[in-house]
């Protein structure tokens, strides 16, 4: 059966497809809600007071967990789950490899009489242990070392998994080695957060006020492509690297605008209430659902949790719609970049600071009190960012996300801070020595002839900043769609700690003699000074900011080998140390494996675009170039003018050979590199197997815009984003 056949079947199997079971999706949000999750409100009702009240010590002040108050706690989760109908557990945890892993365990357990009695203790709870050796660990330990352990995270609740023939019990837990070193996201979050926590409280002593906790606050907003699944089979590059390898520019992509913010298509919205459905019974609270700017593209946007919760979520969020997705036979595509010349996908991580009892520490505030403390935490952001650019450069560096920072309404890899024209401003003239005026009107008072009046709103949001201050946030707007938000988080919270940390030692020292008003002002002035070349409001697109960047000192790290050096600095590897987020051993490991990860993700795409444009491509253009051969014959031999055949096959043989040298090219490149270290492997790929690979991409591209439809045998880009 001819290519053209099994791709024009796909098109009309896509256009005629239709769900085999309609079912009315009609939901009651507020009795759904946190149906499949125990909530801490559920897991207390289920709880003596006395259990009760020393598990949330350990969930609200960190403290340790005894194995008596483990057991009764896993009696009351069990129990909850097999009233629900779950046979099996597992501890849910996220590897190194950015995605989640779980190891299914029955609760029943054989008895001496040859029945089976359902039992799940406290030690079971608390522990598991798993085969760790098929999981990166960057030398953390040898391949012959495969123990591994996972520890319940009581700060995340548990929650059940679903499918139609039955559910299991996911306890949220972290991922060690048999020696302790962090195999997984999760435990340098919660130790990054815990140092947040206590830097945080520290200041708001200073201030005068008292909090058992402070958290970073997360919301992550999720874009990602739908495409029909009959396309998506077809197309290797799509099932093997997430992305189109190939694929020629159609005559209209985004350029009209229509379709961001535009009717969702019926087909699309009715997965999204299902998606949604589903997320509500787990806890997660997405509340917004649009169009993005590129055809085929969405984004989903849920509201701000603590970060450890929203870290898990936002997995959950990823693994719900690709699961759905299927059911409607779409393909959910979280790739930063899957279509060439068309926007790509990010996950904006709005990150906050919060205590338990709700009080956002950057929100400017009614109060001159409260507007101090937002002038403090505001500042020592800005100064955290502007001391670990690199690090906050490297949290969100892989391959994928190289191909889109810097176009389409993703930022740069140039790091800076968007803070509006009106924080800019006063910023501006508190160095030169007090406000005097305001460019706009609007400005909450602080009260004191000593600080600044702050706006009520920080101005424009600037879609070209990496990190913009949105009024009562940053939103961290490099970060890729397919990655873990935990690291970014990570990075954040270390920094913003560190910052803190300094700012308050400042304090303490100077308080007394200056007073609380004054010691402020000094300490803000002076480090204003020093970060003042973080902060940019312009086009981060436009090459002056390039020049600029460079003259204001900032790194202009464009790859993820140009930034995944920076990590083992010794600043970096002293500020990890320092506050216990990050072993000297444990950076080491995260580079190892990164560097890794990038060289591996660059070979599945050289030898899937080769194969191919080797087994697909090229017999294409060959049996093309034979019908036109046959063509320019007979009109010859009929005496007409054949010179249309003639140079159409010129065309198509020039560029069937332009194919051939440039798969050559790229075989020579990829087989002549040597044993080196990683990070220089990560150099010679970025260097010189990436350049050989957009020479193939272009000689395909070429020959797709010359080669009759009916014999092209890959779903194009037309195809794979219109038909919804």
């Amino acid at each position: 059966m001819p290519h053209t056949v099994r791709r024009y079947d796909a098109l009309a199997a896509a256009k005629s497809w239709s769900p085999s079971k309609k079912g009315d999706l009609g939901m009651q949000i507020t009795e759904i809600f946190g149906e499949n999750t125990l909530t801490f409100a559920g897991l207390k009702a289920r709880l003596p007071k006395s259990v009760w009240a020393e598990l949330k010590k350990t969930i609200v002040e960190g403290q340790a967990l005894n194995s008596k108050v483990a057991d009764v706690v896993a009696i009351a989760m069990k129990e909850w789950a097999t009233e629900k109908g779950a046979t099996h557990y597992t501890h849910w945890f996220q590897p190194l490899t950015g995605a989640t892993a779980e190891k299914h365990d029955s609760f029943i357990t054989p008895n001496q009489g040859g029945g089976v009695v359902s039992e799940f203790s406290g030690k079971e709870l608390i522990q598991g242990e798993s085969d760790a050796s098929s999981f990166p660990s960057g030398g953390l330990r040898p391949t012959f070392e495969a123990r591994g352990y996972t520890a319940w995270d009581p700060t995340s609740p548990v929650f059940l998994i679903e499918n139609q023939n039955g559910k299991y019990l996911c306890i949220p837990t972290a991922f060690a080695s048999w020696k302790g070193e962090a195999l997984d996201h999760k435990t340098p979050l919660l130790r990054s957060n815990e140092t947040l926590n206590k830097q945080a409280r520290r200041a708001l002593k200073l201030f005068g006020i008292e909090t058992k906790r402070v958290t970073s606050t997360v919301g992550a907003e999720q874009e990602y492509f739908l495409i029909d699944q009959e396309f998506f089979y077809r197309r290797p590059d799509l099932m093997t690297a997430g992305r189109t390898l190939v694929g020629a520019k159609p005559p209209r992509g985004q350029e009209l605008d229509d379709h961001y913010f535009g009717s969702i298509p019926d087909r699309v919205l009715t997965f999204m209430l299902d998606a949604e459905k589903e997320l509500y019974k787990l806890g997660v609270p997405v509340k917004t659902r649009h169009n993005e700017v590129a055809p085929g593209q969405f984004e989903v946007a849920p509201m701000f949790e603590n970060c450890n919760i929203a870290a898990d979520h936002q997995q959950l969020v990823m693994i719900i719609l690709k699961k759905v997705a299927k059911r409607y036979g779409f393909e959910c595509l979280l790739h930063e970049k899957p279509f060439d010349g068309l926007n790509g996908s990010g996950k904006h991580l709005n990150w906050s600071i919060s205590t338990k009892e709700g009080m956002n520490l950057l929100e400017p505030g009614e109060s001159p009190h409260k507007n101090m403390i937002f002038l403090f935490f505001f500042s020592a952001v800005l100064r955290a960012v502007y001391k670990h650019q690199d690090l906050l450069r490297i949290s969100i560096a892989h391959a994928a996300n190289d191909h889109r920072l810097g176009a389409n309404e993703a930022p740069p890899a140039i790091i800076s801070a968007y803070i509006g024209e009106q924080l800019e401003d006063i910023i501006d003239q508190l160095l030169n020595g007090g406000l005097k005026s305001s460019i706009k009107s609007g400005l909450l008072g602080l009260g004191t002839p000593v600080l600044p009046n702050l706006p009520k709103h920080a101005g424009d949001r600037n879609r070209t900043s990496p990190f913009a201050f949105t009024g009562n946030k940053f939103e961290f707007r490099a970060v890729g769609s397919s990655q873990s938000i935990s690291f970014p988080t990570v990075v954040l919270n270390t920094i913003v700690a560190e910052a803190i940390d300094e700012f308050c030692t400042t304090l303490e020292e100077t308080v007394e003699e200056k007073g609380l008003e004054g010691a402020l002002k000094d300490l803000l002035v002076e480090s204003l000074k020093e970060t003042r070349d973080i902060v940019f409001n312009g086009d981060g697109y436009s090459e002056d900011w390039v020049v600029e960047a460079e003259r204001r000192g900032l790194l202009n790290l464009v790859t993820t080998a140009d930034a995944l050096p920076h990590l083992i600095k010794e600043k970096n590897i002293n500020l990890f140390s320092k506050y216990r987020v990050l072993s000297e051993a444990e950076v080491h490991s995260r580079l190892e494996i990164w560097a890794e990860q990038y060289v591996t993700t660059l070979t599945i795409e050289v030898d899937t675009t080769e194969a191919m444009a080797r087994t697909m491509v090229y017999p294409a253009a060959v049996r093309y170039i034979t019908e036109l051969t046959q063509a320019a014959k007979e009109t010859k031999e009929l005496g007409l003018d054949n010179s249309g055949s003639a140079n159409m096959l010129k065309t198509m043989t020039e560029a069937l050979n332009n194919l051939g040298k440039a798969l050559e090219k790229l075989r020579n490149v990829q087989d002549s590199l040597e044993n080196e270290t990683i990070l220089e492997k990560c150099t010679d790929y970025q260097q010189k197997v990436l350049p050989a690979l957009t020479e193939v991409r272009d000689a395909v591209d070429f020959l797709e815009r010359y080669t009759a439809d009916d014999y092209w045998p890959l779903p194009i880009y037309r195809e794979m984003l219109f038909v919804k």
